[in-house]
């Protein structure tokens, strides 16, 4: 077997210890530029920030911080024009980007790497654009919220059945459920911006991994990239990627909400449910049957939830057994974190877009809520005011519903005689607690399902996002 080809020359960046070039297939198998060229503008970001320290710390003079900062500028223009050229054979980013600067001003531009490594070049790269991807997430939980809210308010009246093991349990409104979901989402947003907190922390100036003896000022650094500090320790600066873990741990319990949340549309836009109906432009079509309007929106965020919980254990995995410091094993952190970003912001998309368009069909939830006896709880907590013990009170109206089904009635239906059969203390009066609107009405306490206590709870929610945006 022949050998394989290898590249004409040893990387610019590392080859002078070397006495051979790198294999040709190895040199694609370890390059990063692929994926990792998504961080150019931020590489960018920090290299500006980099150069302007190490001129206000005279490691660099005006002249040459003045060649690098224009040069840097020019090469984030051919970027957004497309006119880059990337190379598989400068291995990521970072070289690629150095390697144009250093064509453009000279030798200068290989100055702009003093005092740092790629190490925490990476870390510090990943950091602000992650950063800037929270902000845009919290931007997209705050809209679904805010949808969320409103639909809860308009709908606060609008009585449906409540669920265990998805059995009719009580009534409840579709405000009230909805505000549900939007506790859910409020908790993830505060992981979100807690999560924030801990990647604003700035690596760079760690080095390769034990600092640098050239007279940096990392504060000055810090502060002009917007971090609220530099890291501590430069072993952990460079191999830390718990930031990028929290932030899929983060997207693992979003998806899980919103996968729930989506389970729930899909049952609801059955035919056997029937409770709301979805725009057409969230759904699709059958190819061989024409009445078909199916929920794929809420489907495919349902199935992406499985690819980010695998990001997850896979970063986990990734980081369990790595010695300190830097090891080549966290260039694999890229993918599955964009990834991650790319499917959080497309579903909350999709979500933020969809919930204010639901439309309740009151009518068919109206009805499933009179059936399966939802009421049941409100005639014991009726026979309890009357002085009935709550677990005789429980009996009673287990009877009083083993009755109903062998005869085909609603409690609400059954007359007042046929009630009392069960027990001397039901008055007419009972007949106003087994009402959905007096059973819903009733639980009139924060946390409750009562059309004002929605509205109050919908008031809340607004005042806190409102705090929080």
């Amino acid at each position: 077997m022949s050998p394989s080809p290898t590249s004409n020359s040893t990387n610019q960046s590392w080859g002078g210890r070397f006495n051979e070039p790198t294999d040709a297939f190895v040199e694609r198998f370890t390059a990063s530029v692929d994926f990792d060229r998504r961080l150019a503008f931020h590489d960018i970001q920090g290299s500006v920030a980099h150069a302007t320290m190490l001129a206000r710390v005279g490691v660099l003079d005006e002249e040459e911080r003045d060649a690098i900062l224009s040069g840097l500028e020019e090469i984030r223009g051919e970027i957004e024009r497309g006119e880059f050229e990337w190379s598989v054979q400068l291995e990521d980013v970072h070289m690629n980007i150095e390697a144009r600067l250093t064509d453009k001003i000279g030798i200068t531009g290989k100055k702009l790497h003093t005092g740092r490594s790629r190490n925490d070049q990476v870390a510090t790269d990943i950091r602000l654009f992650l950063r800037d991807e929270i902000d845009i997430v919290a931007g997209e939980l705050t809209r679904l919220r805010r949808g969320l809210i409103e639909l809860a308010d308009r709908e606060a009246h609008t009585i449906m059945p409540g669920f265990t093991h998805l059995q009719t349990a009580q009534p409840v409104t579709f405000g009230h459920h909805l505000l549900a979901w939007q506790e859910m989402i409020a908790r993830d947003h505060e992981r979100l911006l807690d999560c924030r907190k801990r990647v604003n922390v700035m690596p760079l100036g760690a080095a390769a991994l034990a600092g640098t003896t050239y007279p940096i000022d990392r504060h000055v650094t810090a502060e002009l990239l917007g971090f609220e500090r530099p890291s501590e320790n430069s072993l952990d600066a460079v191999s830390d990627r718990d930031f990028a873990i929290e932030f899929t741990a983060f997207a693992s319990v979003l998806l899980m909400h919103l996968s729930r949340m989506s389970e729930e549309l899909v049952l609801w836009t059955s035919a056997q449910f029937d409770f709301i109906d979805l725009p057409d432009r969230f759904c699709t079509g059958s190819s061989i049957m024409p009445q078909k309007k199916n929920p794929d929106v809420p489907e495919l965020v349902r199935g992406k939830t499985g690819r980010v919980y695998g990001h997850l254990i896979g970063l986990l995995t990734l980081m369990k057994s790595q010695p300190l410091a830097y090891n080549k094993d966290n260039q694999e952190d890229k993918e599955p974190l964009f990834d991650t970003l790319d499917t959080v912001k497309g579903c909350l998309r999709a979500f933020a877009d969809m919930v204010p368009a639901i439309e309740a069909r009151k009518e068919c939830m109206y009805e499933a809520a009179r059936g399966g006896f939802s009421t049941a709880t409100d005639l014991a907590d009726y026979l309890v005011r009357k002085g009935a013990a709550f677990r005789d009170a429980h009996e009673i109206v287990g009877q009083s519903v083993a009755y109903g089904i062998r005869h085909r009635k609603d409690l609400s239906e059954m007359t007042l005689e046929e009630l009392k059969q069960f027990s001397a203390l039901i008055e007419r009066d009972v007949f106003e607690v087994l009402t959905l609107e007096g059973s819903v009405a009733a639980r009139n306490h924060i946390g409750g399902t009562a059309p004002d206590q929605v509205r109050a709870a919908a008031q809340r929610a607004r005042d806190v996002l409102a705090g929080s945006v």
